[in-house]
């Protein structure tokens, strides 16, 4: 019997509105967690991960992936403390392992997680889903961080439509709109435009080259800890994958992974392979990306876009957006084969739909659209395995 994907579930901890008995009902037999409440930098203590598992296994599920176990900003910016960081980082992957926690999502996009304009754009069926544009973030850029230089970043299309848009905004929109691209910035305070434009300095300094410098030093630092614990390390790429209000990013396209995986070619540097993620690139052929690196994909996040002319999407229905996913799913089959663990994949993001407009959940983290994502991936996965 062929082997199939190991199917998990991301869940926010005992404070998230979908509970572990209803991953359990969506199907899903692994969790996707991580320790929220630990500071970022701070080292994970070894009694709060072997209680996190506890709670997990009492529910009669397992803690398959860490996501995610964050990089401060001293490491990605090669600050002069970043030593420390490295170190704590180093126990918390050793206190992971003492938990039999071997795979690890991060990220090192600079500042910004990831960045949408709209969290609840209405879809015809009257479910809700996340919605970048680019004319809404110009005119955040332009007339509300006002960044110098901002407008050459832009297409003169754009920078005309975000200048007309940004005239019919009202002082709640503007503040929305504020509230929704500062969201994407992990932190354990508010960030202020202030401190946004401090880093954006920063960054500018170390460009692309340094960032790609600091990533694979970084990887180097912790490689003798993953490899004496067997830990995988799975990067997840930018969101979207494109530079984003100036800041460099590393992590976009087929070129900038293969560069990350041979700068230190060890098998536990690895990929967080997300189809959303990379779907919204307008240049990336995800399939073609997925045969290219799939011997180090440790983690899969499933996701579908629809993308227009202008680059801007939607998060669609996992099965109608513009990735193939059955010739992605295709690859990852075939690739599970050859494997002797099964490589744990998620229904990332899901519309808000049905009895979930009616709650507060994460931003598409509301568990009805992932039970619908999830569903469509297993019965695309049988179709193909048939």
């Amino acid at each position: 019997m062929k082997k199939r994907f190991e199917q998990t579930w991301r869940w926010y901890g005992p404070n998230d509105p979908v509970s572990l008995q209803d991953i359990k009902q969506a199907g899903a037999t692994g969790i996707v967690t991580a320790l929220h409440h630990i500071g970022h930098g701070d080292v994970w203590p070894l009694g709060d991960i072997q209680e996190r598992k506890r709670i997990i296994e009492e529910s009669g599920l397992t803690w398959s992936v860490v996501e995610s176990v964050p990089v401060h900003e001293a490491i990605k910016t090669r600050r002069e403390d970043a030593g420390q960081y490295i170190e704590n980082y180093k126990q918390s992957l050793r206190n992971l392992a003492a938990c039999g926690i071997h795979v690890i999502t991060y990220n090192f996009m600079p500042v910004l997680d990831w960045t949408r304009t709209k969290l609840d754009l209405e879809m015809p069926n009257g479910a809700k889903a996340l919605y970048f544009n680019w004319t809404d973030l110009a005119a955040f850029d332009l007339f509300v961080l006002k960044r110098e230089g901002a407008e050459a970043d832009y297409p003169e299309k754009i920078v005309t439509a975000a200048k007309a848009k940004f005239s019919t905004y009202s002082e709640a929109d503007i503040e929305d709109l504020k509230q929704v691209v500062l969201m994407g910035i992990p932190s354990e305070k508010d960030i202020s435009l202030d401190d946004l434009q401090h880093s954006l300095t920063v960054y500018k300094e170390i460009g692309f080259d340094g960032l790609l410098d600091n990533l694979l030093w970084f990887l180097g630092e912790i490689a003798e800890v993953c490899e004496e614990n067997n830990i995988k390390m799975a990067i997840h790429p930018d969101d979207p994958p494109y530079p984003i209000l100036g800041l460099p990013r590393i992590a976009s396209n087929k070129e900038d992974y293969l560069k990350i995986i041979n700068g230190v070619d060890k098998s536990f540097n690895g990929v967080c392979f997300c189809t959303g993620s990379l779907g919204a690139g307008v240049h990336n052929n995800v399939p073609e990306i997925a045969e290219a690196i799939k011997h180090r994909v440790h983690f899969a996040h499933f996701r579908n876009v629809k993308k227009d002319e202008d680059g801007n999407f939607f998060e669609a229905d996992h099965l109608d957006g513009d990735v193939d996913m059955a010739a992605v799913l295709k690859i990852f089959i075939e690739e599970n084969q050859r494997r002797d663990t099964a490589i744990p994949f998620r229904p990332d993001h899901g519309h808000q739909m049905l009895d979930d407009l009616h709650k507060i959940t994460n931003p598409g983290y509301s568990a009805i659209g992932r039970l619908r994502g999830l569903a469509e991936i297993r019965g695309l996965e049988l179709g193909l395995l048939s």
